[in-house]
């Protein structure tokens, strides 16, 4: 037995994929209508990264972004600001020079968002010129060829050069749980992640693949949560992909909340990546 499948068997294997199915709507079902309120809204709005990854962004469009975030405080000064602005490394540069509130974090992707299929070289490169620029958290995706051949040893390298790449910022490991599709490869490629030295396992780009599912989720709080009890540490969950509305984000909240406990529900752990769910979390408590 390597390394890394020992890290494996440190952990008990998921549930079935039918039996997490089962598990999650049952918790949802339970606990869902509890939670739909305003302070759970004003939680999960603290912990959003306002995140804009188009072919169509442009500086101004950045710049706009950031300025409704600086808004925010004095217009809705009873809804915590968002977390961070997650942007692509050219325009980093654009969120610092514009952003003028405190406590929020300028975030970008890199390494080859949203595939990572390009040089190691260029990977390196990209995370460090954008942590330069001032990008606090960087997004990264795992390499999804490398763990489908069980090549753990390379992907866990990449990763890990990555970390040290990063010189103190926060990373974000994205698992692209669409296309890992099953239970138990979300499950051991978050344990080669945090392995890796991942400050966060993230579910998903958004970009080809699905976004985050509850399934995901469950399987990635309940491997966070066993990972806390063996070691002491906590290791932050991002879910992105497909949330749009307070009450898709409520039904994560959920999970997260009757899973992990109180002490992840705030920015230090837990994140929620999203172009428009501000906006309809606002409207919402309004």
């Amino acid at each position: 037995m390597d390394k890394y499948q020992e890290a494996i068997s440190l952990f008990k294997a998921p549930l079935t994929d039918a039996e997490i199915t089962t598990a999650v709507n049952n918790l949802i079902d339970v606990n869902f209508k509890e939670n739909y309120n305003a302070e759970a809204l004003k939680t999960i709005h603290s912990c959003i990264d306002l995140t804009s990854l188009t072919s169509m962004d442009t500086k101004e469009s950045i710049m706009q972004m950031v300025n409704r975030v600086n808004d925010l405080d004095g217009e809705r000064p009873d809804v915590p600001n968002v977390a961070a602005i997650c942007t692509y490394p050219n325009f980093v540069e654009t969120v610092k020079q514009t952003l003028t509130v405190d406590d929020v974090k300028i975030a970008s992707v890199a390494a080859g968002f949203p595939s990572g299929q390009t040089f190691m070289e260029i990977k390196v490169a990209e995370l460090s010129m954008a942590q330069m620029e001032g990008a606090e958290e960087l997004d990264i995706v795992l390499n999804l060829p490398y763990f489908f051949e069980e090549n753990y040893e390379e992907m866990c390298l990449e990763i890990s050069e990555l970390k040290q790449a990063c010189r103190g910022a926060a990373l974000k490991v994205i698992l692209e749980t669409g296309a890992l599709t099953t239970a138990k490869n979300i499950h051991e490629a978050a344990i080669m992640a945090i392995y890796s030295g991942a400050d966060f396992i993230k579910t998903s780009t958004g970009k080809g693949y699905p976004g985050a599912s509850h399934e995901a989720v469950y399987t990635l709080c309940q491997l966070l949560k066993a990972y806390k009890q063996q070691t002491g540490k906590m290791v932050g969950l991002k879910i992105s992909g497909g949330i749009s509305t307070a009450e898709e984000a409520v039904k994560h909240y959920t999970i997260v909340k009757e899973i992990l406990g109180v002490e992840w529900l705030n920015p230090t752990y837990l994140r929620f990546g999203a172009s428009i769910l501000s906006a309809n979390i606002l409207s919402t408590i309004a």
